[in-house]
C-alpha cells in the first residue's frame, strides 16, 4: 500500500483523485492498477505534521507527504521526520499550483514563496481555458474542464519538473539521481539532506532553497506514470503486483 498525507482542503485532492479516475485501472500493458482512497480533513496542518499523519497511517507501508514551501517555519523539522520515519516528500516550491502550471508549461525563476506569479501564468496559459478563474473566489478545484485540461498533458508536466531539477543552480542536481522504487524497511537510515536528496537534488541542497521547483513527477512515476510519454502509450514502473494505493488526508472517510 502506498499513503500519501497532503494539506490542501480541495486542489491536491482532487488531482489524486484525478490520477484514479485516468490511471487507476491500469493500461492493460504493464501499468498496474491502483486505487486511490482520499481520507480528508478541511483544517490544514504543517508540513511536519503532515508527515506525521502520513507515518501514522501507513505503518509499515509505504508513505508520501505532499506539501508546500508557502511560508512554513518548520520544514526542516519535516525533513527530519520524514527521513526517521521512511516517508517519501513531495514538496514543491513555492506551491502545489506550480506542478498544474508545469502541464501546459516550463516556468523558472525564484519566488520567495509566492505563488501569485505561478497563478496568474496559470490562468494565461495555452490550453489552460479551465483555469482562468483559478483561485478566484476561493475556487482552486480540480473537476470537470480542469481536469479534461489536464489529459494527455501529464508527460510534459513531468519533464518540466525534472527539467527543474536539471537546472538548479545549487549542488550537482539532475533528475537522473532520483529514487523512485519504494525503501527496503530494513535499510541503512540516513541524514535529512540524503532523505531530501531522493528528488535528485544533491544533499547539499537544501529544500528552501529550491526555488521553483516540484516533486510530485516522482509521486508519479511511482503509480507507474512515465514522465517521458503520455496517455496509453506510457511506460510502467516495475511495483509489487499486489499493491493498492491509498492516498490519505487525515478526518472524514
Amino acid at each position: 500500500m502506498l499513503y500519501v498525507a497532503c494539506e490542501g482542503e480541495s486542489t491536491e485532492p482532487d488531482y489524486l483523485d484525478y490520477l484514479n479516475e485516468r490511471f487507476g485501472d491500469g493500461d492493460g500493458r504493464g501499468r498496474r492498477p491502483f486505487r486511490i482512497q482520499p481520507v480528508s480533513r478541511r483544517s490544514g496542518r504543517t508540513p511536519s505534521g503532515i508527515v506525521e499523519a502520513a507515518r501514522q497511517a501507513a505503518g509499515d507501508d509505504e508513505a508520501w507527504a505532499l506539501f508546500d514551501r508557502d511560508q512554513w517555519n518548520d520544514i526542516p523539522r519535516a525533513v527530519e521526520v520524514a527521513a526517521e520515519s521512511r516517508v517519501e516528500l513531495a514538496f514543491s516550491h513555492p506551491s502545489f499550483d506550480l506542478w498544474l502550471l508545469l502541464h501546459f508549461q516550463a516556468f523558472g525563476g525564484a519566488q520567495s514563496g509566492s505563488s501569485k506569479l505561478v497563478v496568474e501564468k496559470l490562468r494565461q496559459a495555452k490550453g489552460a481555458d479551465a483555469f482562468k478563474d483559478y483561485d478566484r473566489k476561493g475556487d482552486k478545484s480540480i473537476k470537470g474542464a480542469r481536469r479534461d485540461a489536464l489529459k494527455e498533458r501529464e508527460g510534459r508536466a513531468v519533464e518540466h519538473a525534472r527539467s527543474l531539477v536539471a537546472s538548479c543552480a545549487r549542488g550537482l542536481c539532475g533528475p537522473g539521481r532520483a529514487k523512485t522504487d519504494p525503501v527496503n524497511g530494513e535499510a541503512e537510515r540516513v541524514s535529512p539532506q540524503e532523505w531530501a536528496a531522493r528528488s535528485g537534488h544533491a544533499p547539499e541542497c537544501l529544500l528552501l532553497q529550491r526555488d521553483p521547483s516540484t516533486d510530485v513527477w516522482r509521486l508519479l512515476v511511482t503509480l507507474g506514470i512515465d514522465g517521458r510519454k503520455t496517455g496509453a502509450a506510457e511506460e510502467a514502473v516495475p511495483r509489487d503486483p499486489g499493491l493498492v494505493n491509498k492516498v490519505v488526508r487525515e478526518g472524514r472517510r
